[in-house]
């Protein structure tokens, strides 16, 4: 991986790495999935990067996204 990119995050689930993906990029923030899982299982990890100056408020956006997630869940 490019060193200019941090991985944010590590998701077992291929569909919540790109939802929470293009959050970010909605938000202006570049990011990236990258997909480890075996394609015949769907065992292993999905990872999420974004760009190096992107950081600290990919990380604050998707805290928030997971506040969130969790306060809809428990209504």
């Amino acid at each position: 991986m490019n060193p200019n990119w941090t991985k944010v995050k590590v998701f077992t689930n291929a569909l919540q790495a790109e939802i929470v993906k293009q959050m970010l990029v909605e938000n202006n923030i570049p990011a990236v999935v990258l997909n480890k899982q075996d394609s015949s299982y769907h065992f292993g990890l999905v990872e999420l990067y974004v760009d190096n100056e992107h950081t600290l408020e990919a990380t604050a956006l998707i805290d928030s996204f997971n506040d969130e997630e969790l306060q809809n869940n428990e209504d």
